[in-house]
């Protein structure tokens, strides 16, 4: 079985998990039988260590992790990949996977100008 975790940055704020979540919920929408969670970098959880060991008891054999973030930040940058080889350390038998952040898709860049050009 394939895992996702949507990865966001986090916040204290519950109002703030709303967006991420309507993207899981969208991707269940499109394909009921997903096996798809979020996780968060800071200050809100699950984090990613803890969204892939629920996926992984659920029979995960492989996950995709797909950074939410707009552009290459620290997180990116730095945190994620050191969390991605933890992962893999913690669960070798396990193929980790990681996205393009979404802030990179052509899709999203063309979406966001068409946001913005509205009147």
């Amino acid at each position: 079985m394939r895992g996702i975790v949507l990865l966001a940055h986090g916040s204290r704020d519950e109002r703030w998990r709303e967006p991420i979540e309507a993207v899981a919920a969208r991707v269940l929408q499109d394909d009921p039988a997903a096996h798809v969670v979020c996780a968060y970098m800071e200050l809100a959880t699950p984090d990613l260590h803890s969204a892939a060991s629920g996926l992984i008891a659920d029979g995960a054999t492989a996950i995709r992790v797909v950074p939410l973030f707009l552009g290459m930040g620290k997180h990116a940058r730095e945190d994620l990949p050191l969390q991605l080889d933890a992962l893999r350390k913690a669960w070798p038998q396990v193929v980790f996977s990681l996205a393009r952040i979404v802030g990179e898709e052509p899709e999203l860049v063309e979406l966001l100008a068409r946001i913005s050009a509205k009147s």
